[in-house]
């Protein structure tokens, strides 16, 4: 790999054409007036390939695959596949009608048999999809199916606007490397570890892309901003350490997001074990006095300027500025005096190392962060130094993946989030989710929190449903949010940046979910030159 970027930057400082192994990237540009193609270096390779049953797509355009719908910019419902959907007043029955007028890039129609089969396949594969709360989905004509769920689930259109369908006819052990879609692009080339080339789908039934071919890098950061520098991209995702730079040629375009890092804050006292005999609970953390406190003596703003260099915002929950957001979460941070005033009255007194302590306990933990994470790494020391006010002890510690794993039901973890679904919200806060994977790994729990969530499961409108959703945050008197139980101390949403060739407009975006796969692709069809 190492070679491969070397012999690709030498290509670029000497502006020559240069060969990386099968695939060729293109050298000198045309005029924007004639260019019908892009160079974009947005993201990194996806390592399921390009399945949706396997998770392609549920973060982005899926590119090659059409779903039954999609979201607009206001996330609001429209049509893609699908003319018309209707939910029983139940919640438990779905019925979808698809166009009768699509053809997959092999020319081949697709009708209702692909969706059963695409739904199907993606239950029974066992992935990050979970769609186990499908009872039966069947064909009940060549252009409508039916899906019946074993309980209501208003989030269920999320499924819908995600999961992109693949042919049953052309389905195989290999799809994930060679996708036939009938969404608006089909792959042409993929040299792993390197470039995809992917070329319009002559057979696709909707809005005509202004670009007929689209080359999607996967360069490390350095060489990806090295690129563009050169003028060689017209895309690329940069981290928040490079937003202040200029590109000649070249536009930052800064998208808010629900990309959010925050830290997860054992419920429960020590004590119990998981199944596999691991630790779960936290005596310090334990205690709401100290959740609430944390919270309180947070400078979020401050994270923001000095480890996002602005190029983000303050995070209160996992869910900001989403549709089912309570903004009634937000709490007046930085309060260091309110925040000692609410742990003395809890009994935290401050010993001679300056430590509080309380029956003997220790305000001390460690805080557990994924080594090699370099925004999550400064975050960490960063909520260290600014605990040392409140006489709380915090050491940040990073680990690999695994480590986490078997510490996190017992240790705080600084961990990242942020899904276009309300689910998210419920995994990490239901009772019933508790120490199932990451979800709810710090063992929350809140009755009246658990009915709230029910019932926005069970509603059969969004409005509905996110009327419950924002009580389940703060209801006036309790709540998941810092302002009720406090189950973790959400700090910053990251800011998504991109340097944009000056020429090219790619439109409003919505806001943008946690940063796997290529979410500025989501709206491609928008995407023009300048007139």
């Amino acid at each position: 790999m190492k070679k491969i970027i070397t012999f690709f930057l030498i290509y670029l400082l000497i502006g020559c054409s240069a060969r990386l192994e099968e695939g060729e990237i293109q050298d000198s540009q045309p005029d924007v007036d004639t260019k019908d193609e892009l160079i974009l270096a947005v993201g990194s390779e996806p390592e399921d390939g390009f399945d949706p049953t396997l998770g392609w797509g549920r973060y982005g355009n899926p590119l090659f695959q059409s779903t039954l719908l999609k979201y607009d910019k206001d996330f609001q419902v429209t049509y893609d596949l699908a003319e018309n959907y209707q939910v029983s007043e139940d919640g438990l029955l779905y019925t979808v009608k698809i166009r009768d007028d699509v053809k997959f890039s092999d020319g081949e129609p697709l009708d209702a048999t692909d969706v059963v089969f695409t739904y199907e396949t993606t239950k029974n594969s066992a992935s990050v999809v979970d769609l186990n709360n499908i009872e039966k989905i069947e064909a009940t004509g060549d252009y409508t199916i039916q899906i019946t769920l074993h309980e209501p689930d208003s989030t269920f259109v999320y499924t819908l606007v995600t999961t992109g369908i693949v042919p049953e006819h052309a389905y195989s052990d290999i799809y994930k490397e060679n996708p036939v879609g009938s969404g608006p692009y089909q792959l042409a080339q993929w040299d792993k570890g390197q470039q995809i080339i992917v070329t319009e789908n002559p057979y696709y039934y909707g809005k005509k892309p202004s670009f007929s071919k689209l080359t999607f890098l996967f360069l490390s950061e350095d060489a990806a901003f090295a690129a563009a520098k050169a003028g060689n991209v017209d895309i690329v995702s940069v981290p928040a350490t490079l937003g202040n730079e200029k590109i000649d040629g070249m536009q930052l375009v800064q998208l808010e997001s629900v990309d959010n890092r925050g830290v997860m804050l054992p419920f429960v006292p020590s004590g119990e074990t998981t199944e596999d005999g691991l630790p779960i609970g936290n005596d310090v953390t334990a205690d709401v006095a100290i959740r609430k406190a944390i919270n309180l003596g947070i400078d979020r703003q401050a994270l923001v300027e000095g480890v996002l260099n602005g190029f983000g915002s303050p995070a209160y929950s996992v869910v900001d500025q989403l549709p089912w957001w309570n903004e009634s979460t937000i709490i007046n941070d930085n309060n260091i005096e309110e925040a000692k005033r609410m742990l003395e009255d809890a009994g935290w007194k401050v010993k001679d190392n300056g430590i509080r302590e309380k029956e003997d306990i220790e305000a001390s933990f460690t805080l557990l962060y994924p080594a090699g994470d370099q925004i999550r790494q400064s975050l960490s020391l960063a909520f260290a130094d600014m605990m040392k006010p409140l006489g709380i002890d915090v050491t940040a510690q990073g680990v690999n993946w695994s480590e986490i794993e078997r510490k996190m039901y017992a240790h705080p973890v600084m961990m990242g989030w942020g899904s276009h679904s309300p689910i998210e919200m419920y995994h990490l806060n239901s009772s019933s989710t508790r120490g199932i994977g990451y979800y709810n790994a710090n063992y929350y729990s809140n009755p009246v929190v658990d009915d709230y969530m029910e019932k926005a499961l069970r509603a059969t409108t969004q409005d509905e449903a996110n009327t419950w959703w924002e009580k389940a945050q703060w209801d006036g008197e309790t709540g998941l949010s810092a302002k009720g139980d406090a189950p973790w101390a959400w700090l910053v949403n990251l800011d998504h940046l991109y340097f944009v060739n000056e020429n090219l407009e790619i439109g409003e975006q919505k806001v943008q979910p946690h940063g796997h796969g290529w979410p500025i692709t989501d709206f491609i069809l928008d995407w023009h030159w300048k007139e």
